[in-house]
């Protein structure tokens, strides 16, 4: 069977972190393992108390111990990281990472690993939302383990070091950290929002038509999306299409439902055939180096 790790935040009462990504996940057929690094019970946010609090790093690299000595290290086919409290934290899930990879995967679903790295730092209006540590942590420990990033557009501009406001700027910011790129929250047009993919040798940008008030979490829907089919065999170019489509599915369904959070369950098996419109057209900016 399909078998994905979720390294990220537990939040009781919103529809962000792990665990909306272990609902995406069971959607599409992948058992999904979450090892909370913090437990809330709402979202964090500007005057906002999320209640609970961080998991202390001991008892989080315990969690990921038992996993392991459970036996389930050589049977994962995806692992996905997403907000960390500390920075300790972060090196503990590298620390994963290089485990997962060199475990014998006997019995296992897939051929090799797929590590898809949201590098949750921060995001418009209020910018950086992790402690500096924790943000620097992921840029070093994570992003060059990871197979595939998917940053927001605020983080790409942090960890590119590049102003980014166009889907061709986001291109060649992407190309500079190395690995193939799903941004998110990119400007498309008038009236209109979406994804850049990138990698070196292939740029899509992915519109549709923006939306008020959208319930938080569409990242992570993304990132679990992307993860479950890249895991069924698809390319990192066409996984991103489909978590993008998937992702603008969710956020239409929430609209239209006036849903407080995403209602992912509700949605079900749309999540797997999305019928939202979502534009596809390819970039032709110049990789480094030349063509």
């Amino acid at each position: 069977m399909p078998l994905a790790l979720i390294v990220s935040s537990f939040v009781a009462g919103s529809r962000v972190g792990g665990f909306p990504q272990a609902l995406v996940l069971q959607t599409f057929g992948v058992d999904p393992v979450l090892v909370p690094n913090v437990l809330f019970g709402q979202r964090p946010g500007p005057g906002r108390t999320p209640g609970g609090g961080s998991v202390a790093a001991e008892t989080f690299s315990g969690m990921l111990e038992g996993v392991e000595a459970n036996g389930l290290f050589g049977l994962f086919d995806a692992v996905i990281t997403g907000y960390f409290a500390s920075a300790d934290q972060v090196r503990i899930a590298a620390q994963t990472i290089d485990a997962v990879r060199a475990a014998a995967r006997h019995g296992a679903f897939g051929p090799a690993l797929t590590v898809v790295v949201d590098p949750i730092m921060g995001d418009e209006p209020d910018g950086l939302y992790v402690r500096e540590e924790v943000a620097a942590a992921i840029a070093r420990e994570l992003l060059p383990r990871a197979n595939v990033i998917t940053p927001n557009l605020w983080e790409l501009r942090r960890l590119s070091g590049t102003e980014v406001r166009t889907p061709e700027a986001a291109v060649l910011a992407a190309r500079a950290l190395g690995r193939p790129v799903l941004v998110t929250s990119v400007p498309t047009g008038e009236g209109a929002i979406g994804a850049v993919y990138a990698d070196e040798d292939k740029a899509l940008v992915f519109s549709h038509r923006r939306v008020p008030e959208v319930p938080n979490g569409t990242g992570d829907v993304a990132a679990a999306v992307l993860a479950a089919e890249m895991i069924e065999g698809a390319s990192a170019p066409v996984a991103a299409e489909r978590a993008v489509r998937a992702a603008a599915e969710t956020v239409f369904a929430a609209v239209e439902w006036r849903a407080p959070e995403l209602p992912l369950v509700a949605l079900g098996q749309r999540l797997r055939r999305p019928t939202a419109a979502v534009e596809v057209s390819r970039l032709d900016a110049e990789p480094p180096g030349g063509a």
